[in-house]
């Protein structure tokens, strides 16, 4: 495992509880997006980093203004496997690094010296398992370098590889992260965020542990779960993490286990029940990044916030 390094992100974790937001995707969904404002391509949410750079910005402004100290930006499909079927796979690095400059330049609004405010670059997974045998690992590799570089480019504080459901694609973006940060000559931390189902394991059948075992010697500096449930689904894999990880812990659950309603998924936990599941992890399990996953609100994250800020 490559030795540890220092970064104003992990020098935060050492201290004290950092609160990140998670919820680009459904905060979006909640916004009266047009055809035109995503440039004929419809569902393409990174190409609003171009379109729509004000409606970007104000999810980002939200969060801070809630008490966020770390926002992610609006790159989630910033990949080969997403923008390929938009026929722009060619911009992934543009795209990125334009998601990236609107979440460093609205941070940096809100960022003083008692309270710095930082930028996670969101790598999502796409839709090609390479275990399957949907894409090449070498393709997607290369494009989650590209995807990585534009991220550094933009200002980046750390680069999440989050709702990882193949162990094969996780070790893609691990591996693009570090060649990126090698092309760039810059370094910041990696985070290794999987997607347990509640079937308890991730989408093609590896357990919590064996992704640990899989992700830790790959140089990620830390690692946690995100996405698919609310935390009462997360409890026993944190407990597994706790005791095996020698790295810091992160966790981004859903507001709850979504539910169908009239206009799509609902997700139904309220904001103090999202902050007195994650207070429980800070306190049993010593998480240090926590945050909120699909339908997580500004009040959610206020709610988190106020409620983790004495935790150690």
């Amino acid at each position: 495992m490559p030795a540890p390094f220092s970064s104003p992100l992990l020098d935060a974790l050492a201290g004290r509880v950092v609160v990140a937001d998670g919820a680009m995707g459904t905060a979006l969904q909640a916004h009266d997006l047009t055809l035109d404002d995503f440039g004929g391509l419809e569902g393409c949410n990174e190409i609003l980093n171009v379109t729509r750079p004000d409606v970007v910005r104000g999810i980002h402004r939200g969060y801070l203004e809630a008490g966020a100290d770390a926002v992610e930006t609006n790159t989630f499909g910033a990949n080969l496997a997403n923008l390929a079927e938009y026929g722009i796979a060619d911009r992934i690095a543009e795209l990125a690094e334009a998601g990236a400059r609107l979440a460093r330049e609205t941070a940096d609004e809100f960022a003083t010296r008692e309270h710095p405010r930082f930028v996670l670059g969101s790598v999502g997974p796409g839709t090609k398992l390479p275990t399957l045998g949907h894409a090449p690992f070498a393709a997607l590799r290369d494009a989650y370098v590209e995807e990585v570089r534009g991220l550094l480019a933009g200002g980046v504080d750390a680069v999440i590889v989050e709702t990882t459901q193949d162990i094969l694609q996780t070790k893609a973006s691990i591996l693009a992260a570090h060649r990126a940060m090698a092309a760039e000559g810059r370094r910041v931390p990696v985070i290794a965020s999987i997607t347990v189902e509640t079937t308890g394991t991730m989408l093609l059948g590896t357990e919590v542990g064996a992704a640990l075992t899989a992700l830790e010697p790959l140089g990620v500096d830390v690692i946690g779960l995100n996405c698919a449930t609310g935390p009462d689904e997360m409890s026993e894999h944190l407990r597994t993490l706790s005791r095996q990880a020698r790295i810091p812990l992160s966790v981004m659950p859903n507001a709850g286990l979504p539910e169908l309603g009239p206009d799509g998924a609902v997700y139904p936990l309220s904001p103090d029940g999202l902050a007195e599941a994650l207070s429980g992890f800070v306190t049993e399990f010593g998480v240090g990044l926590v945050g909120g996953c699909c339908g997580t609100t500004d009040e959610h994250i206020r709610r988190l916030t106020a409620a983790v800020r004495e935790l150690e």
